[in-house]
């Protein structure tokens, strides 16, 4: 922002201010969500036309907001308290966790809110306990966990693709609820959501993957296997939902056909299932810069900096 006049009123300043960081802000956004660039026209019409309900931009976006504004709220008071929040994502391939895991951090402090996306086991890990490669990602005082899926992966993929025998499968069924139980007794607030598609809208966003060259990185061989196993995949979440929804940690189901709903209505509960308050801070007043007369500010090589393309 440029020095105003001087006859320029301090609310103006204030007013330009605003609008400055409010259009930085939507720039943000609208980044975020311009998740189309590489498709063709053919695509699009499709898409669009398979949603033709899908929530308003404008009701999306000032509602994405204020929820990001809450959540910053709610990291404050996880900071203050020491608080430990654990939220588990898990769902069907191309359900929207990513989407929804984004929107939540993208104004957050890395350092309070981490996203923890384990790669496939290794051979060592292979030979640990089952939770042990978990347990150092869970969240210590202060501290948000938000995991692109979790241990559940024993009851969905490793099952459905036989990477874990049956007798795994049954002993990880025993043990879960055990196992969660001793998080939250612990203290730590664990939440479980389960992204729920239809068989056709995922074969759509399938297909969008596939012409969009923005989005192939995002089909794995494992992904293709889901549009096989789709029946496999869904036995395996009813069983999955019978044996591991207790009291003490229980499932919440998101409906994803619709991305914008899906994320308004995922950070909405999420705010209302953890009893965050409003923290009180320190009014803080810039110090003055402290000026050295003696020092002269050294030219620097061409060479060391980014040429201005743009």
């Amino acid at each position: 922002m440029t020095d105003a006049p001087d006859d320029t009123p301090l609310d103006d300043m204030h007013k330009d201010w605003l609008e400055a960081e409010l259009e930085e802000t939507l720039d943000e956004t609208f980044e975020m969500e311009f998740s189309e660039p590489m498709l063709s026209q053919e695509i699009r019409k499709i898409y669009r036309k398979a949603h033709p309900d899908s929530l308003d931009r404008r009701t999306y976006f000032t509602n994405l907001l204020r929820l990001q504004a809450e959540m910053i709220k709610m990291q404050d008071w996880v900071e203050a308290t020491g608080a430990r929040i654990c939220i588990l994502f898990e769902g069907r391939d191309s359900a929207g966790k990513g989407g929804v895991i984004k929107r939540i951090t993208q104004r957050l402090n890395p350092r309070v809110a981490r996203v923890v996306a384990l790669p496939a086991p290794n051979r060592r890990e292979q030979s640990q306990w089952y939770f042990q490669r978990y347990v150092p990602h869970l969240p210590a005082g202060g501290e948000i966990v938000l995991f692109d899926r979790s241990w559940y992966n024993r009851a969905g993929v490793e099952r459905v693709m036989g990477f874990a025998t049956e007798d795994q499968v049954e002993m990880f069924f025993r043990d879960v609820p055990e196992f969660e139980r001793m998080l939250v007794r612990n203290g730590i607030i664990l939440l479980k959501y389960w992204f729920s598609i239809t068989d056709a809208e995922q074969q759509l966003r399938f297909q969008v993957r596939i012409h969009d060259p923005m989005k192939q990185w995002k089909l794995s061989p494992m992904d293709l296997q889901s549009r096989v196993r789709w029946e496999q995949y869904t036995k395996a979440k009813e069983d999955m939902f019978a044996r591991t929804n207790i009291p003490e940690a229980p499932w919440y189901i998101v409906e994803g056909n619709d991305k914008k709903r899906e994320r308004l209505n995922c950070m909405e509960h999420i705010l209302s299932r953890i009893p965050y308050e409003p923290v009180e801070h320190e009014k803080v007043e810039l110090p003055e810069r402290t000026y050295n007369p003696d020092y002269e500010r050294k030219v620097l090589p061409d060479d060391l900096y980014v040429p201005k393309i743009y």
